[in-house]
């Protein structure tokens, strides 16, 4: 294969896969024209407006299933905040936050516009870990009202010393937007913070 086929066809794995990911139908055959056709600068089949109407129904479409995945993203989450309040030890406030203490300390809380210094680890409800300072080794500083809400919130009822368990809902973490290619729009969240220090 040459470095031109390895271009072209890492080129076709990158746009394949993000459709793919999409489950919209697409007759690959066809695809594989329309691109050879502007590539090589041959008139297309379809006229401009041809081709717009058939753009919009394919937004639709792929509107559609990420409306679809978002409710069913919102609904595990509900699941499973709904069971895990349940769970002893956990604590659900006003905004639907629910935390365990995994270890009390009597140390200083933190204000809404300090700074900390903190080890977390955050997971997905199915487990998966998007995001780990323990992991790295790392702690990470950072203004706490810069933070998703859950954070904002769920830090200031600790103490220095202390390690919580968050279950962060989806209005209080990215919302239905999600981040990253890990967090989906609607996740529900969950993370093991350790306060180390307000400053």
């Amino acid at each position: 294969m040459s470095i031109t086929d390895k271009k072209s066809y890492a080129l076709g794995i990158v746009i394949g896969a993000d459709w793919a990911k999409m489950g919209v139908k697409i007759d690959i055959e066809s695809f594989a024209k329309g691109f050879a056709d502007t590539m090589n600068g041959v008139n297309p089949e379809l006229t401009l407006s041809e081709i717009q109407n058939q753009m919009q129904i394919l937004q639709k479409e792929v509107e559609v299933i990420e409306k679809k995945e978002l409710e069913e993203e919102l609904q595990r989450g509900r699941q499973f905040l709904e069971e895990n309040k349940k769970k002893p030890g956990v604590v659900e406030t006003k905004s639907g936050l629910q935390y365990k203490i995994l270890r009390e300390s009597i140390g200083k809380k933190p204000q809404a516009n300090d700074i900390v210094e903190v080890h977390y680890h955050g997971t997905l409800i199915d487990g998966t870990v998007f995001d780990s300072s323990v992991l790295r080794g790392e702690k990470i500083e950072f203004p706490l009202n810069q933070v998703i809400k859950g954070w904002t919130e769920g830090l200031q009822l600790m103490s220095e010393g202390s390690k919580f368990e968050f279950y962060i809902p989806s209005h209080l973490a990215y919302g239905d937007k999600g981040a990253g290619k890990d967090i989906k729009g609607g996740a529900t969240l969950i993370f093991q913070v350790e306060l180390f220090k307000v400053k």
